[in-house]
């Protein structure tokens, strides 16, 4: 990452700090993803929510526009919205500047469809990474990453050339406005077995080591009639996958690929699976998300790095820590207990349904306070020319 940035530090004269705090932060979100992206998907709602009357929420848009609802609804969500895919870096940078942006939010990171470039000329004061780039940029012109405290535990904050912003609970927003829609899709119209045991992991197939793999086909070995259901990123790794299966002893058909679809089919898709299986060294993010947003339980085995932490902040936030595992004989333990105990899965499938509404996880207005409630400190903080500084983020309290 450092080498990535290398030569982009910042090329326009500094901002000069105000001399009156202003009455309204101007929040600028920065992403080549506004459409029907998981990130996006993940975020739409908290931009809505903003409150208003403390700030002014602009959206600088350097991707693809797919005229789908999703873009569509963003637009609609901002208060100001700026096309710039045509814009160079440093243009988009002065265009922020112009706009008086007090606060930066990079979405998109070193991404397909990232331009860091844009956050090197310092198109705001105060610059932080969020969401889309699961990692520390190593940028000096990234001030923050917005985490918590099961991602980046204590002790490896020294891996991150960012300070780092601790939420109360989980780093990840939800969109609790989500609807299931009414389709008439069941096993048989998605190519599965009427009756068996389903392990899903719609993880992209670059996630799946030898590790977990094997682990997974022990279990179909162990769990009669089960099937795993996975994405098909390509027909070669589909290929891979099905000939290391029969070098297991397994028959490659109980190796289901799904292909791509809409959202809405892909949400129905999620409540037919049994239980998820997390790959381990690069967890599911926004797919562990719409996973236990569906019902669908989600079995992670939690590492050391961010992307093998996310799927354990999630869990916790919803109050589902018999799913987080540390180890991978604890994993397998664990998947075969649930695959071969129905009343113990639909026990936490019954505990997974009451705590969406009573636990952190999809409380997106309590989650919006609290970045709101970030966003003021770390402003704060510069106001006050501190420099930046790891902060614990203050729960936002209704009363």
């Amino acid at each position: 990452a450092r080498i990535k940035s290398k030569g982009k530090d910042a090329m326009l004269a500094s901002i000069p700090r105000p001399e009156k705090k202003p009455m309204c932060l101007k929040i600028g979100y920065f992403s080549g993803d506004f459409n029907l992206h998981p990130v996006t998907c993940l975020i739409i709602k908290m931009l809505e929510l903003h409150d208003r009357s403390a700030f002014e929420i602009h959206a600088f848009s350097f991707g693809p526009d797919n005229h789908d609802t999703m873009h569509a609804r963003l637009i609609d969500g901002v208060d100001v919205f700026h096309d710039v895919r045509e814009i160079p870096d440093k243009d988009i940078a002065e265009l922020a500047r112009s706009k008086g942006i007090d606060i930066a939010i990079d979405l998109t990171g070193y991404t397909q469809n990232g331009r860091w470039g844009i956050l090197a000329y310092r198109p705001a004061p105060i610059q932080i990474s969020y969401l889309g780039y699961p990692g520390t940029m190593g940028a000096e012109f990234i001030d923050y990453i917005i985490a918590d405290d099961i991602l980046i535990p204590d002790g490896n904050e020294q891996f991150y050339s960012e300070k780092i912003v601790y939420m109360p609970h989980c780093y990840q927003v939800s969109d609790n406005s989500r609807t299931l829609p009414q389709k008439d899709i069941t096993r048989t119209t998605l190519g599965l077995p009427e009756t068996g045991f389903i392990f899903c992991c719609f993880n992209t197939n670059y996630k799946i080591t030898h590790h977990e793999f094997n682990i997974w086909m022990r279990l179909l070995d162990k769990v009669e009639d089960s099937v795993l259901w996975l994405l098909q990123s390509n027909k070669w790794s589909e290929k891979n996958l099905k000939r290391r299966a029969m070098d297991r002893g397994i028959d490659p058909a109980r190796l289901i690929f799904a292909q791509s679809c809409e959202y809405s089919e892909y949400l129905v898709r999620l409540t037919i699976a049994d239980l998820y299986l997390d790959t381990f060294t690069f967890n599911a993010g926004a797919i562990a998300n719409d996973a236990l947003w569906c019902g669908l339980p989600v079995l992670t085995r939690q590492g050391q790095g961010y992307v093998a932490r996310m799927a354990s902040s999630l869990l916790t936030a919803i109050d589902l820590p018999e799913l987080i595992t540390t180890n991978e004989d604890d994993y397998e333990i664990r998947a075969l207990e649930l695959a071969s105990n129905s009343e113990k899965l639909d026990s936490i499938k019954a505990r997974m349904t009451f705590n969406k509404n009573k636990t952190p996880l999809f409380d997106t207005e309590r989650f919006t306070k609290n970045i709101e409630s970030a966003y003021t400190q770390i402003y704060a903080k510069y106001f006050a020319g501190e420099n930046p500084e790891s902060i614990h983020v203050n729960e936002y309290k209704t009363h």
